[in-house]
């Protein structure tokens, strides 16, 4: 069998109902080997024998389905080699890694430097993962962009009177993209271009057995060990007509250079959260559906009660409680049926876009694991100990496709943990416990350890210090007070065993915190240890003191 692959751009898809349709269609279809189809791109691949049907045959069979059609053949190579001088066609690897993001990039990193021969296979968003094109730069850029037009129309002084600002919103998008592309070539594929033992693979990997892979239905590649780090997408709800009215997601939404009229966001966790203070401070009307009872439901009341406080003072419509049950077209405008709080229902009508934002599933479909009878969660994520090892031996995981913390900064811990115990004696393990995280709102919110209700449910005597920003010298000075800091203690020991922060910039905090955390640093070190005035860092001793002293009555030369 003479097999080929066609890439084409596909036009009039609105959803992944759409690009399954033409899967369905095309596999059926004597000569297709297999399909795959993005939405949200409007590429599909396919790969077709050669001597049954041709190219043409292909994008006809594409134009015969539904009221989809072809627009161009895009000219891609069936692969793309980092190092074609050093390979040598044999599909024999120490390793093989299924990915093509922070962890893939890491784990081959790690096996570079110990002289592995590496294949990575990467198919769906480009190399470098959901950080880098789609989620944590664009995001975080987009997050900074409008803090600027914010802090021009907003003044915490009397004072100063701000005049205003003129957005751009094109090009604001454009230099985003610029963005995305430097990072993406200067940090993942510039690292690995003088690799020597490192083979890139741009196409679908499926296993055939736990040593074995079968790459776009045509070459098979062998290795010792097999890295999974597909990563995570979009988990699109299963809700009547929202797969016929074009939803968007963060792969589509950032790159629209057209400012949306407005936006009704599906989802209050981090990511829905981030999308909708960007892109309103941006000029974009924005409302946020959520059917638990209120935003980033994983933290304390205390936390989201802040942060609910301020994005409805800039604008933002939250609906808590609110669940939708029916989308439809009317015109350009979708109409959402949803279910109320008190359980009669009512019609919202969006203008602009629906942003679909309700939490991401493990991309382990298609990935051929039922024949290696891998083990994954309920969820669906890949099952791994705390070594990245899964129930087969040979074979690990790493990043947002397993049970782990879905952080980029994980993923590449994730990575060279996996490298390192699949060839080596020494097994290391990675260690959540004092993991910090941040979530780019304004007020940003940050944590690391345990927070009362975990601790609680641990069985830990524990100790609680809220400190609220209204007593820390950096917050008065800058006339900003939003938001506190807690600490949290373990009564016996006096170490510090979590710590939650809401405040402007609070992210810079937490890693301090998660150290203290870490090392078994006391609260008693902590108040006594020294910090510059007039620093968010402050906040750490003052809310240190509070576990013994009212920090009201402290002078500023507290100690």
């Amino acid at each position: 069998m003479s097999n080929k692959i066609i890439n084409l751009n596909i036009n009039g898809m609105t959803c992944s109902g759409c690009s399954s349709h033409i899967e369905k269609d095309l596999n059926v279809k004597d000569g297709i080997v297999s399909s795959t189809v993005n939405h949200e791109t409007g590429e599909g691949k396919f790969v077709y024998d050669t001597n049954k049907i041709s190219n043409q045959d292909v994008i006809n069979a594409v134009n015969n389905v539904g009221n989809y059609s072809v627009i161009e053949d895009i000219e891609k190579e069936d692969c793309c080699i980092t190092n074609a001088k050093d390979y040598d066609g044999k599909n024999k690897f120490d390793l093989i890694v299924i990915g093509g993001g922070s962890a893939a990039f890491s784990a081959a990193i790690k096996a570079e430097s110990i002289g592995l021969t590496t294949l990575m296979v990467n198919d769906g968003l480009d190399f470098g993962g959901t950080c880098v094109n789609v989620g944590c730069v664009p995001s975080k850029n987009l997050i900074r962009a409008a803090e600027t037009v914010y802090h021009a129309t907003h003044s915490n002084f009397k004072g100063i009177k701000p005049k205003g600002v003129e957005i751009d919103f094109t090009q604001i998008i454009k230099d985003k993209k610029a963005l995305v592309s430097t990072l993406q070539q200067h940090k993942y594929m510039d690292v690995v271009s003088d690799f020597k033992n490192l083979t890139m693979l741009k196409g679908w990997a499926e296993f055939v057995d736990n040593k074995t892979i079968l790459v776009d239905g045509k070459d098979t590649y062998t290795a010792t060990n097999i890295i999974i780090a597909t990563g995570a997408t979009t988990n699109i709800p299963n809700i009547e007509g929202l797969n016929k009215v074009g939803y968007l997601t963060n792969v589509s939404l950032f790159d629209l250079e057209e400012k949306p009229k407005s936006l009704t966001i599906m989802g209050a966790g981090y990511i829905g959260l981030e999308i909708a203070m960007a892109y309103n401070r941006l000029g974009v009307k924005v409302r946020i559906i959520e059917f638990t009872d209120r935003p980033l439901r994983s933290q304390t009341n205390d936390i989201t009660d802040v942060l609910e406080t301020q994005m409805k003072s800039e604008g933002i419509e939250i609906l808590p409680n609110f669940r939708a049950i029916k989308f439809e077209k009317d015109g350009d405008n979708t109409i959402i049926h949803c279910k109320c709080p008190d359980g009669s229902t009512t019609q919202i009508i969006e203008e602009g876009h629906i942003v679909v934002a309700t939490g991401t599933k493990p991309n382990t479909s298609k990935l051929g694991l039922e024949n290696i009878d891998l083990n994954l969660t309920e969820k669906g994520h890949i099952l791994v100990n705390e070594k990245m090892e899964t129930n087969i031996s040979n074979i690990y995981a790493a990043g947002d496709v397993t049970n782990t913390p879905p952080f980029v900064y994980t993923a590449a811990k994730e990575g060279s943990t996996a490298v390192n115990n699949a060839f080596s004696l020494s097994k290391n393990s990675v260690d959540y416990t004092s993991l910090p995280w941040v979530v780019f709102t304004d007020p940003q919110i940050a944590g690391a350890g345990m927070d009362e209700v975990e601790a609680e449910k641990a069985g830990i005597p524990f100790e609680v210090s809220k400190l609220d920003l209204i007593h820390v010298p950096r917050a008065l000075a800058a006339q900003d007070t939003r938001g506190f800091i807690k600490l949290i203690r373990n009564t016996e020991t006096d170490k510090l065993i979590g710590a939650r922060v809401i405040a402007p910039e609070g992210g810079e905090l937490i890693q301090q915190l998660s150290m203290a955390i870490k090392f078994g640093i006391t609260v008693k070190d902590l108040a006594e240890s020294f910090y510059p005035y007039l620093t968010l860092g402050e906040a750490v001793k003052l809310a240190a003191i509070t576990f013994g002293k009212d920090v009201s009555k402290l002078s500023c030369c507290a100690s």
